[in-house]
């Protein structure tokens, strides 16, 4: 009898570890709500992500907190956008979160990236892939990428795989469930195109203005006919003379609506608006009022659609 107890206790012994090792959930951190959704998915049913950039937050010229620098000091894997758009990343993730694995998917997602686009209004060419230009990298033909690239489910589509990807490799036990979250999120992102393509393809052709050139990808994916931005950096408050430009631009392409966003200043849209046709309406990118979790990017992106639909209809 009591060889068979310490043969048992042996054998406790010997799987403790492993055991622990399958029910550590893996600690990741996500830059921004859009994404977190997304890796929120890839992860149901394992544990959550913790979010840097709270609602009602931007990442241009976002301030780290301490709480959060903890975060990032713990991480076994980071996941944001990349360093031109959360730049307040940059150092903390160099000292910070050295150990962590960290999925960048601006970098990642190269291939597919849009160029970023210049001055206030916008040219045919805008649309150009920085994958399609064989001088991207050139230094004297670099093209800036536009790092706005989860505003299209195709995109999150493949943020979700490269998600699933590198949440094996740092927890390998769970591949089938990772694999199997991740085929559920592709099927809901292919039924949310879908909606969204009905939904615009009634406004395609109609004019407006945008509060900052942050929905580049949207407008690609479902042929939106957006003219312009009251500023290209959130971060700076167009001067009167700009402001006057944008006025005349709206009344010489009969601008249907001037969008503001709800984490900038909106007064500047009513300036710019004043004395044409065209009506006001908001768009969110990051969706600042939505509740986190697998369900926030589906809101955010259908939220889009019917704010942009009721905008130009």
């Amino acid at each position: 009898m009591k060889r068979i107890y310490l043969s048992l206790l042996l054998l406790m012994v010997t799987a403790l570890p492993l055991w622990a090792a399958e029910s550590a959930v893996p600690q990741v951190v996500v830059s921004i709500k859009p994404l977190h959704s997304l890796v929120s998915g890839v992860m149901q049913g394992v544990g959550t992500p913790d979010l840097v950039v709270k609602s009602g937050g931007s990442p241009h010229g976002y301030v780290l907190r301490p709480s959060e620098a903890q975060l990032l000091s713990k991480a076994q894997l980071v996941i944001w956008v990349g360093h031109e758009l959360e730049s307040f990343l940059n150092k903390p993730l160099a000292t910070l979160g050295q150990k962590a694995k960290q999925l960048e998917l601006a970098d990642a997602l190269e291939p597919y990236l849009l160029s970023v686009r210049k001055g206030d209004g916008w040219e045919s060419h805008a649309h150009k892939h920085v994958g399609d230009d064989h001088d991207a990298h050139d230094d004297h033909h670099y093209i800036k990428p536009d790092q706005h690239l989860w505003l299209d489910p195709a995109m999150a589509k493949r943020i979700v795989t490269l998600t699933a990807k590198a949440l094996v490799e740092i927890d390998p036990s769970r591949q089938d469930q990772y694999q199997a979250n991740a085929e559920q999120m592709i099927e809901r992102l292919d039924q949310l195109d879908k909606h969204l393509k009905e939904k615009l393809e009634p406004v395609k052709g109609v004019p407006y203005i945008v509060f900052h050139a942050a929905y580049q990808y949207l407008e690609a994916a479902y042929g939106l006919n957006a003219v312009g931005s009251i500023t290209l950096d959130p971060g700076r408050t167009p001067g009167a003379k700009k402001i006057s430009e944008i006025h005349h631009k709206i009344k010489e392409l009969n601008a249907k609506c001037v969008f503001s966003e709800p984490q900038f200043e909106s007064r500047l849209v009513a300036t710019v608006i004043e004395g044409t046709n065209a009506k006001t309406g908001i768009l969110d990118p990051l969706g600042a009022d939505i509740p986190n979790g697998p369900d926030a990017y589906f809101e955010l992106m259908t939220r889009l659609g019917d704010n942009l639909y009721e905008g130009l209809k």
